[in-house]
């Protein structure tokens, strides 16, 4: 019996795909497909497959031209199937062309003529296009336009900058008619860039953030808002209503959040890996100042940094906390420096360092019974973190590719959310909620557990 063997994505299943599924069923007689698993895609820097694993499966399975499909995992895989299946042929589209040539030394490798004007991308492209606009100031903002470039179905429509008095612009702001003239679309009004919108990218000073989510989902547009998405609890479980109620997306684009390696380790913790987890320790500090519309409102480390750290411990130990005390390090205008949160849970207890201004270890520590997760700084870049135990022997580091800033990973989840009409599940809304408690917390200066040193 004659094996063929391929590879793909397969997401949104075309005619273009079963033309190939076709051609290399013609080369033997058996034929087994491999289907790249949603974690591998990511490591390639696919990042906008709108179908899962499981869905892709079941599509090649749906054609009847498989005898067998498996899943795709890992670089170097179709060396080790080969020989463990025993391939005679192994078949690729003529788009790879000489890409594969060192798996001759294996096998027959055939590369099968493509069909034309058909590909999943265009599809995503053609049916799914999403118009993302932009509420907000620098320095996210230019990061935010190059990131997005990598996401192929969102198309930026424009950006409205809200107006801000010249006394808080920061001395590195490069205004709106000076540095996207030509390159995007300034939009006057807020409702002019809503008009031609599908969703919108809110990333305003931290106590205008609501309003203008609530704006945008009034008027059925989803929102990817950055954290916290409001000072108040309330204000983020209204968001979280409104949305569904309008029928939207709403996601707190907390880029941490969306990165492998940062899920994997939580995974990981819960798993059980390390013991019970008894402790979490995050540190997020900057040299620079706050971003622009921050220093005049009296925003600091808190509202830049908070979110990270509190994301860390929310997602390990949840947000189910008995006690939380803060300390903070303020200037004359009210602006935080420094601020250390306190946690104590039923049976954990978490700290959260933030500063600006002022520099430490940016690392996260997560401290459980047998052993413990520790990520270097920046932690909240992560790419790679070790699990260590007592016996350094059985100490492991974990790598995961990272690529650019990582906001493409929750634009990439939010396009998803959209087209898919689900929560990417990478930012819970209990978590969203909490995050928004703590603010409420931290800027109620009559709040008891609350300490401010100026």
């Amino acid at each position: 019996m004659k094996k063929v063997i391929t590879y793909g994505t397969f997401d949104l299943l075309h005619y273009g795909h079963i033309n190939l599924l076709k051609r290399a069923k013609a080369l033997g007689d058996y034929l087994i497909v491999g289907v790249t698993t949603d974690s591998f895609d990511i490591s390639r820097g696919k990042l906008n497959v709108q179908q899962s694993l499981m869905e892709r499966i079941q599509a090649v399975k749906d054609t009847g031209l498989a005898d067998e499909v498996i899943p795709e995992e890992y670089i170097g895989q179709k060396i080790d199937d080969i020989r463990r299946y025993h391939i005679d042929v192994f078949a690729i589209g003529s788009d790879w062309e000489g890409k594969f040539d060192y798996l001759k030394e294996y096998c027959e490798v055939v590369y099968l003529p493509r069909t034309a004007n058909i590909s999943s991308t265009k599809l995503r492209q053609e049916n799914s296009g999403i118009r993302l606009g932009i509420i907000g100031y620098e320095p996210m903002v230019e990061k935010f336009i190059q990131e997005s470039r990598y996401v192929g179905n969102v198309e930026l429509s424009g950006i409205f900058q809200p107006p801000i008095k010249q006394e808080q612009l920061s001395d590195g702001l490069l205004l709106h008619e000076k540095k996207y003239a030509g390159s995007l679309t300034v939009y006057e009004t807020l409702q002019e860039l809503l008009d031609e919108s599908d969703a919108v990218y809110v990333v305003t000073s931290p106590d205008k953030r609501a309003w203008y989510s609530q704006k945008a989902l009034e008027q059925k547009k989803h929102v990817l808002c950055e954290s916290p998405v409001a000072l108040e609890k309330e204000g983020a479980l209204f968001l979280t209503r409104l949305a569904k109620e309008k029928g939207c997306v709403f996601l707190e684009a907390i880029k941490t959040a969306y990165f492998m390696a940062f899920n994997r380790l939580v995974l990981m913790a819960k798993s059980g890996e390390v013991g019970n987890i008894k402790a979490v320790e995050a540190t997020c500090t900057q040299m620079t100042p706050p971003p622009v519309g921050y220093q005049k409102g009296g925003f600091g480390s808190m509202a830049v940094w908070g979110p990270f750290g509190l994301l860390s411990v929310f997602s390990i130990l949840g947000t189910d906390y008995k006690k939380c005390d803060i300390v903070t390090y303020q200037t004359k205008n009210d602006q935080d420096l420094f601020s250390k949160i306190n946690f104590l849970y039923a049976n954990a207890a978490a700290s959260v360092k933030t500063g600006i201004g002022v520099k430490s270890e940016g690392e996260l520590i997560i401290t459980g019974t047998k052993g413990y997760i520790y990520v270097p700084s920046p932690w909240w870049k992560t790419d790679y973190f070790e699990v260590r135990y007592e016996d350094f022997t059985q100490n492991r580091r974990y790598f995961y590719k990272l690529e650019g800033e990582g906001l493409r990973y929750e634009i990439a989840a939010f396009s998803r959310a959209i087209q898919n009409g689900v929560n990417t599940g990478c930012m819970d809304e209990k978590i969203t909620a909490s995050i928004s408690s703590v603010m409420e917390q931290f800027y109620d200066k009559e709040c008891p557990n609350h300490d401010f040193i100026s």
